[in-house]
């Protein structure tokens, strides 16, 4: 559940008060179809300005900060578990918190290329079957909830488990963090 704060009440009473304007200044119009169609019309604008700015309010009112993540592999499963805490750090209470882990692998980083990463002779993989080829994805990208009804100023730990592909080296690991 997401929280309204206060200045999204008052937001949602001005975007209801702008409506209502519309709709008194709307009524001069004689003809019912226009009359109608300018209601219609202030809805959909109204509506819509009050929808896009309850995104904005939150990400300007719920901050969320990821304060420490680590990360160590379990070979024997074949997993990669994260620890880390989230911290509030803004005024109001956040109502969920997920964390995005993108691993990448085998990143080619700018200005560092090499041979092996541009061209990679196929040899004998050309014989072998492309469903194993297309079943190795190069990355994987996973969402998680990671702190749900945070209190301003607050700290909660997490820890989450995710599989990691055995054939994967040189993994680049991509953490974002997303509060409303």
């Amino acid at each position: 559940m997401t929280y309204f704060t206060i200045i999204h009440w008052l937001m949602l009473l001005f975007f209801l008060a702008l409506f209502i304007l519309l709709v008194i200044v709307s009524r001069k119009e004689s003809r019912p179809n226009v009359f109608w169609s300018m209601v219609f019309a202030s809805f959909l604008v109204t509506s819509t300005a009050a929808v896009f700015s309850m995104f904005v309010l939150d990400k300007y009112t719920k901050k969320g900060k990821l304060l420490s993540i680590e990360n160590h592999r379990i070979l024997r499963t074949e997993e990669i578990v994260f620890k880390g805490k989230v911290a509030n750090v803004g005024k109001f209470t956040i109502g969920k918190c997920k964390l995005t882990v993108k691993m990448i692998n085998n990143p080619v980083e700018a200005g560092k290329l090499s041979g092996g990463q541009i061209f990679k002779p196929s040899g004998l993989e050309f014989f072998k079957s492309k469903e194993k080829k297309e079943n190795r994805p190069n990355t994987i990208e996973k969402e998680f909830v990671v702190a749900r009804d945070l209190k301003p100023r607050e700290v909660q730990p997490f820890t989450i488990r995710m599989h990691y592909p055995p054939y994967f080296s040189k993994t680049r690991l991509i953490y974002k963090l997303y509060c409303h």
